[in-house]
């Protein structure tokens, strides 16, 4: 039976990836055709473009990725793995990131707290939070990773105290390339959350977010333990 809901979807995600490759490959031409202008900062404008080439692989690298998640080609879910010790990496890998945006990185919980994720995945889940983050939440701001167990569920939280978002766009930030307004001259992928929430619901658990302008961000990922 043929499946239009499908198809069209499939349409609408092609169409999004052809938009958003086409923004860097356009800053591209524009840089190297400035090159070729009296007076040109040859060398500025090459680094530039090193920068959104790297872009466009950074969005590709996502796209495929993301795309062998819905497939079921990447595996998520295999046993369990305690959280904090594979957020702690997170947290390590990105400090020097973190501390260039002003943004201090913290981790607190239960060391026992196991979610049914393997390390690999969990960690991917890790950065794209923390990520987030360190683009969006502002200087001065702080990013928590917080493990807990509530009843028969194992809770991963992450919040940060920084910029927010508007309420009107909370329910749409687990959109593949959705990006608030005030997001979108950032380097962002536009992907980041889309691979949380999907890494999330493929281990059988929820996600929800809350916040608003001034009051941060709340991401709740909440798994079977």
């Amino acid at each position: 039976m043929y499946d239009r809901s499908f198809d069209e979807l499939r349409t609408g995600f092609t169409a999004a990836v052809s938009h958003e490759l086409r923004t860097p490959l356009a800053r591209i031409l524009a840089l190297l055709d400035s090159a070729d202008l009296p007076g040109a900062d040859v060398h500025a404008l090459i680094d530039q473009a090193k920068g959104e080439v790297e872009n466009a692989g950074a969005l590709i690298d996502e796209i495929l990725f993301l795309s062998e998640l819905e497939s079921g080609k990447e595996i998520v879910s295999l046993g369990h793995t305690p959280a904090l010790p594979v957020l702690r990496e997170v947290v390590e890998e990105l400090g020097n990131a973190a501390e260039r945006a002003g943004v201090t990185l913290s981790l607190e919980g239960d060391e026992t707290v196991e979610v049914p994720l393997r390390p690999r995945m969990l960690a991917v889940l890790g950065e794209n939070l923390a990520e987030n983050a360190i683009r969006y939440a502002g200087h001065g701001s702080r990013f928590t990773f917080d493990v807990r167990r509530a009843r028969e569920f194992a809770v991963l939280t992450a919040s940060d105290d920084g910029a927010g978002v508007d309420e009107a766009n909370i329910s749409r930030l687990f959109e593949r390339f959705y990006r608030a307004d005030a997001a979108r001259t950032s380097r962002g992928t536009g992907l980041g959350l889309a691979i949380v929430k999907h890494v999330v619901a493929a281990a059988g658990g929820d996600i929800e977010a809350d916040g608003g302008p001034g009051r941060g961000l709340r991401i709740r990922c909440t798994f079977p333990a």
